[in-house]
This record gives C-alpha cells, sequence and structure tokens, in this order.
C-alpha cells in the first residue's frame, strides 16, 4: 500500500513546482495600502490592474463609512446561526427584495460567498436523473459544482452555438430515458476571457429544446447593462434567465453573493441549499454595507460611465498598439503574448520593478502552453494617466519578449530547475 502523500512528494503540479521561485512575488504577492488604482508592492508604488474593485466603491468615504457604523453596532457575529435557525433579520430581507428589483427577477436569496453558493445552487437544481450542459470555459465554482452531480453532463465548446445544439441533442435523449431535465450553464462574462456568454443565442434554442439556463454574472453585474443589472440586461434577455448569479465581490467591493429567480425557485432552493442551510448567516456588517453599495450602484451611474472611460481607453489603446486582446466584451483586459513560464516571470518582474506596473499573470495550466495571459481589471479609480503609463510599459515589455531578452534571463531559472 502507498503512503497517501507520496504523490504529493513527486509531483507539486504544474504551479507547485514553481513555488520556490514564485510565491511572494508572482503567486501570493502582498500589495499595501488602501484599496485603490495605485498601491504599494515590496514596498514600491505600482499601479494595480489586479484588484476587482470595477466600480471604485471599495475606498469610497461613503461606503466605508457605513461599513464602519455597522460593525461599530452589530460587530462581526451578529446574527448568530444559519438563517434557517437564528440568523435571519429584516435586513437581509430587505437587501433580497432589493436586489430582486434591480436585476429584474420575483426573489432573490443570499449567499455567504460567490463560490461556495455556486457550487451548492448547482447542487441543488439537478438530481441524478438530470442532465447538465455546460460551457468549457466555465469558472472553477460552476466545473467543481457539476463534479458533484451524480448524473450525466456534457461540455459545448466555448460560446460555440452549434456545439451547443449537439449536446442539447445528446441531452434531449438521455433525458427522455431517464424522465430527467436539462440545465444549461454559461457566464455572463467569462473572467478570464472577458467575452460574454451568448445569452441571446442559447436563449434561442428553448423554442427547439426544453432546457433550464443558470447563468453567472460575476463580473457582469453592475458593469453591463443600461442600469448595470448585467449581461442578461445589456443582452435583452434577462427575462430568460431562469437561474440568475452574482458576486458581491467585484463590482461591490466586499463579500457574499446572491440567486435571482422565479419566486417559487427561490423558495425551492432556500430549503435545500446545503451551503446554506448548515452555515452561519451574512454577517449584518455585510448585509448593511452592501444595501450601501447596491443604493450607489442605483443612484449614481456615474460610477459605471467613470469605469467605462477607463476601459476604452485602456483597449483602444492596447489594439492601437498592436497588442492582442482577443474578443473581450466587457471590463475584462486581457492581453495575450507568447512565451514560456520562465519568460514570463522574468517579463512580468521588468512590468512590477522597472515600470511600476502589477496585474496578474495567467499561464499554463489555465491557458494553453507557449501563451502568456497578462489579465487586467480596469476600474473607475482608474486614471487616463494610469492608461498611458502603462500602454508605454506594455510597449517596453513586449520588444524585450520579441528580442529574446526575457528568454536569456530565464535561461538560468529553467537550468536551476532542470526542466
Amino acid at each position: 500500500m502507498k503512503d497517501l502523500f507520496a504523490k504529493i512528494y513527486r509531483d507539486k503540479g504544474p504551479l507547485g513546482k514553481w513555488a520556490s521561485q514564485a510565491e511572494g512575488y508572482f503567486v501570493f504577492p502582498k500589495l499595501e495600502g488602501e484599496i485603490s488604482n495605485r498601491m504599494k508592492f515590496q514596498g514600491k508604488d505600482v499601479i494595480t490592474w489586479s484588484i476587482n474593485d470595477y466600480l471604485g466603491l471599495a475606498n469610497n468615504p461613503e461606503v466605508r463609512k457605513v461599513d464602519a457604523e455597522a460593525a461599530a453596532a452589530y460587530g462581526s457575529a451578529y446574527p448568530m446561526g444559519a438563517r434557517m435557525m437564528s440568523g435571519h433579520t429584516d435586513l437581509h430581507e430587505q437587501l433580497q427584495n432589493e436586489l430582486a428589483e434591480f436585476v429584474g427577477k420575483e426573489a432573490t436569496y443570499l449567499l455567504n460567498f460567490g463560490y461556495q453558493g455556486m457550487v451548492s445552487t448547482v447542487d441543488a437544481l439537478v438530481s441524478k436523473d438530470d442532465i447538465i450542459v455546460y460551457d468549457v470555459d466555465s469558472h472553477a465554482c460552476i466545473i467543481d459544482g457539476v463534479r458533484l452531480h451524480m448524473g450525466k453532463r456534457f461540455t459545448f465548446k466555448h460560446n460555440d452555438i452549434e456545439s451547443l445544439e449537439k449536446n442539447l441533442e445528446r441531452a434531449t435523449k438521455m433525458a427522455e430515458q431517464t424522465g430527467g431535465g436539462i440545465l444549461v450553464i454559461s457566464e455572463g462574462v467569462f473572467g478570464m476571457r472577458g467575452e460574454q456568454g451568448k445569452l441571446k443565442e442559447i436563449v434561442a434554442l428553448k423554442k427547439k429544446y426544453n432546457f433550464r439556463l443558470f447563468v453567472d454574472d460575476a463580473h457582469g453585474f453592475g458593469t453591463l447593462g443600461a442600469t448595470g443589472a448585467g449581461a442578461g440586461q445589456e443582452q435583452g434577455v434577462q427575462d430568460e434567465i431562469d437561474v440568475y448569479f452574482a458576486t458581491f465581490a467585484k463590482s461591490m467591493a466586499s463579500t457574499g453573493a446572491f440567486i435571482a429567480a422565479d419566486k417559487e425557485i427561490i423558495d425551492y432552493l432556500k430549503y435545500n441549499l446545503r451551503s446554506q442551510m448548515f452555515a452561519k448567516s451574512l454577517q449584518m456588517q455585510l448585509v448593511v454595507g452592501a444595501l450601501k453599495r447596491l443604493d450607489m450602484l442605483r443612484t449614481m451611474p456615474e460610477l459605471k460611465q467613470n469605469l467605462w472611460k477607463i476601459v476604452d481607453a485602456l483597449q483602444s489603446g492596447l489594439k492601437d498598439r498592436g497588442f492582442d486582446i482577443g474578443t473581450t466584451q466587457s471590463c475584462v483586459t486581457p492581453v495575450y503574448l507568447k512565451g514560456s513560464i520562465p519568460e514570463a516571470m522574468a517579463l512580468v518582474k521588468d512590468l512590477r520593478e522597472n515600470h511600476g506596473i502589477f496585474c496578474s499573470i495567467v499561464v499554463y495550466p489555465v491557458i494553453p502552453k507557449g501563451l502568456i495571459l497578462l489579465r487586467m481589471i480596469p476600474t473607475a479609480s482608474h486614471t487616463l494617466q494610469d492608461v498611458e503609463e502603462t500602454l508605454v510599459a506594455f510597449s517596453a515589455i513586449r520588444k524585450r519578449l520579441e528580442d529574446g531578452t526575457y528568454k536569456r534571463v530565464s535561461a538560468k531559472l529553467i537550468e536551476m530547475m532542470g526542466e
């Protein structure tokens, strides 16, 4: 019999093997200072493009005041217990009602965390006889929820409606045999590529196939649509989304999430979501803070306008300089470059140390080998000066990547790793 840990000692995984070189700098970095467009990294001022604070609310004085007052009034424990037992309040209900109105649904239910809530919602919506059909590029929280499913599931190629229809045909035949139903899962905005899910095209297939649609709109909520109600509103199909999910961790700059649907569906979910039934209620300070943030989303359209001024300047500037930003249709701004993981490390170190630019780096296995993805999150707190400095820096690092500078710098690292 093998030692359970033998595989861990032998293989640290595709990212874990770089831990001694990467940890604390490339992964698990420590940004310091108030959440803003400029923070400190290892004692140096950097322009930060890795903070999911789309509307710039994290350090907004009004928001911080409400957060502080709520913490003073309720502490960090109240209410104690799960919602079903002793953790339910009028303010939880008020937030749910206001969220439902904002996203155009009959009812909503609060979730403690987006990831946890998504996993549990997928689990609660399907039984072993049901079939799940989901986009292959779905977020990890969706994939983990699907992995709990004891029935059949199929993936369709990313945003490929022809592939979706082929899998719906397979799912329909199987559902006729099992007596179950079909759940299609997509995203409002895919967080790595920045592409919107093809919700309008997916909804059109409801005329031909019998399925329900579940949409994760973590990056669309607050940033897309006339009022900020998300990708469904942006595409004119919000009413056709059967279960809508969004998190407070992006536009709301907080912790928590919610699901929205017809009242009967929400009533079912709140009695069957294991992650919420057996977990402590969302703390009151977060509920009060979310009410304030939601009010600002409703009454301050300039927040979204300021965000898109920066998004448009950054994305158009990158394209004008010949950078590949894919087919993003959202605030998420990916910059695709070609290179190895060691080259990516050298590039990012140069970007941070010599240009004062901090953005997330994404490499294999999240994206294919040989690609480097610099993922940028513009916010309303950024300035046009930030954009200009960043464009100059990106032009400089691309030149060094293409002329082999980073390859030479990284050669010693490759040799040391025995690659």
